[in-house]
């Protein structure tokens, strides 16, 4: 994400760009990459469409679904840590469209840094992939995107990117346009969607044939289906450094951006309507995992939300299924609850937290992982894990995944610049044991674990896995949470509450110190006497409480919990409808 701004001052960009890339506030806040975007720089005559994608693995949809934009890729790869899991996922998908690789070295102003081991990595995975002996000839460039240095070689980095641009112009083959190929009938795969709130619906693709003007007509098409009513063009626009600019037309090769179809759809072909020639739409993964989203029932529900029926909920998650192309949405027999698949816990999480933030109410089920049956075998979902861990913490991670039906790959010790020694440990373990494992991670090291995690196979099925060693602390009654009860309930575990925070019975308000649920009362207060204490005040022993993210409670939920969402709250409870059930039986 440095090196962004630091190519566009390269191509005379004079702009305060910042972080162009990762603008969204998610991303910024989370530090990845969540959403695919555009922009272009101009170099030695040269204009070169950029596309910045994920690479954390549960957004791979947007990494596939700009493939077929571009034709080639810039790989950067840390000059410490060498390839991680979410390098190998991404590499993967480059590798199966052809396209060139530049591999990028990066951080390489770093004290521990290791060029030669970490190009020799890439290779590795390189061929383990199984790319071409082309794909393995790939170009290095060295670079520290923080000092704005590069270099084709790790001791002679200069100032500024030309050394990348110039291997992106060398190594990088242009689009292959030929008088043929424009004089043959429009095709533009749309790989991406916008919005605008006075153009509307704009369709992002790159013209494969042909050539594009606007005011012309255009058809939406698909393989197999009858082609849409023709519509004609608006507006066309280029992408010109980190912003947009009109033209009355544009051909093969370029990246456009069309307005005037309000029903574009990710997958479509737009196309000449006198010889529609629609291209196969993009191939995407299946889901692996799958939250409930339902509607917020809660005794405080539409306290601090807008948004709050199934219907809006339902037209919510059907927007969603424009522009998030690996996400899945399913009726369930329940009306006011849907059930959402997706790559990963962390790619729902981030819709959850959208969906947070534009004032929606919700209940959240707990995560679970999609199960297949394969030849007759009931199967499961396998991710690869890679943990980084001061070498002292090691034993604790390694007995974490044993628990959890892993598999240890491999492990290697490495020693860093200030003296320690640093583990780096792979294992192959079932999707579902990883569901609420970062956060014992974080506490079994404090808080020094690194974890990437990508997806591998399915794998039959590896078994029940050993219950929660702790329950949770449950509210007794609706009322204010007071400093007296929360004194007297912390000695049965660590709370999530504050004193006067309002609460409501069956609410989870503290995680418990042994198995199984407690309720405790925290709204009672001390009983009034004439007599005044001499003492402290009580508020002083109140213990400060555990501070639970989004993330954090859809982690630790189980199967008879809920996480409700609202705009200023995350709050968990029992599930009301199995706690009926339940007293029922």
């Amino acid at each position: 994400e440095r090196s962004m701004p630091k190519m566009f001052e390269s191509s005379g960009v004079d702009e305060d760009v910042g972080r162009l890339m990762d603008s969204d506030d998610q991303e910024r806040e989370r530090g990845i990459t969540i959403l695919a975007k555009n922009a272009a720089v101009s170099y030695k005559g040269y204009k070169i469409n950029c596309v910045d994608t994920p690479g954390h693995a549960d957004f791979g949809g947007e990494v596939e679904r700009i493939m077929k934009m571009v034709d080639g890729v810039l790989l950067v790869v840390d000059s410490v840590e060498g390839p991680k899991p979410q390098t190998r996922f991404v590499l993967r998908k480059a590798i199966e469209q052809g396209h060139a690789v530049v591999v990028v070295i990066n951080k390489c102003d770093r004290p521990s840094a290791r060029p030669e081991w970490v190009v020799d990595q890439t290779f590795d995975l390189f061929v383990e992939l199984g790319a071409t002996d082309e794909q393995c000839d790939f170009r290095v460039v060295y670079t520290s995107a923080l000092k704005g240095v590069s270099g084709h070689e790790f001791d002679e980095l200069e100032e500024g990117m030309g050394p990348l641009l110039d291997a992106v112009i060398d190594h990088v083959p242009a689009p292959k346009v030929t008088p043929e190929i424009l004089e043959e009938p429009l095709q533009v795969l749309i790989a991406n969607i916008d919005y605008d709130d006075f153009k509307g619906k704009m369709g992002i693709g790159r013209i494969t044939q042909g050539s594009i003007k606007a005011g012309s007509q255009a058809v939406l098409a698909r393989p197999d289906v009858e082609p849409k009513k023709p519509s004609k063009i608006g507006e066309v626009f280029v992408y010109d450094a980190i912003g947009r600019t009109p033209v009355e037309e544009a051909s093969a090769g370029e990246i456009v951006v069309v307005t005037g179809f309000p029903d574009v759809q990710i997958g479509d072909t737009l196309t000449d309507p006198a010889d529609p020639r629609p291209l196969k739409p993009i191939d995407v993964e299946e889901p692996t995992v799958r939250m409930t989203f339902g509607v917020n029932k809660s005794p405080f529900a539409g306290k601090e939300g807008k948004l709050l029926t199934s219907r809006v909920i339902r037209d919510r998650l059907m927007k969603e299924l424009d522009r998030n192309v690996a996400l899945r949405v399913e009726e369930t027999d329940n009306a006011d609850t849907y059930e959402v698949s997706g790559r990963g816990q962390l790619h729902l999480s981030v819709l959850v937290e959208n969906m947070r933030r534009e004032g929606f109410e919700l209940f959240i089920g707990p995560p679970s992982v999609i199960v297949k049956d394969i030849d007759g075998q009931k199967c499961e979902p396998f991710e690869k894990v890679e943990i980084s861990v001061p070498d002292e913490y090691s034993g604790a991670c390694i007995d974490l995944l044993n628990r959890r039906k892993g598999e240890m790959q491999s492990m290697n010790t490495v020693d860093t610049s200030d003296g320690k020694a640093m583990s780096t440990i792979e294992y192959i373990i079932p999707t579902r044991a990883l569901i609420g494992i970062r956060n014992l991670m974080l506490t079994a090291t404090r808080g020094e674990v690194v974890m990437d995690t990508v997806f591998d196979s399915y794998r039959p099925f590896a078994g029940d896995l050993e219950r929660k060693e702790q329950g949770s602390l449950l509210a007794f009654e609706t009322g204010t949470a007071s400093p007296f009860g929360i004194i007297g309930a912390q000695d049965r575990g660590k709370m999530l509450v504050d004193p006067k925070t309002d609460v409501y019975k069956d609410q989870i308000i503290g995680v418990h110190q042994r198995a199984g649920d407690l309720a405790v009362n925290i709204c009672k207060t001390k009983q009034l006497t004439n007599m005044r204490s001499a003492g402290k005040d009580k508020d002083d022993g109140v213990v400060p409480k555990l501070d639970f993210s989004l993330d954090s409670c859809i982690e630790y939920i189980g199967e008879d919990e809920l996480v409700e969402v609202t705009p200023e709250s995350v709050r968990m409870l029992k599930n009301p409808e199995i706690s009926r059930k339940r007293k029922k039986n």
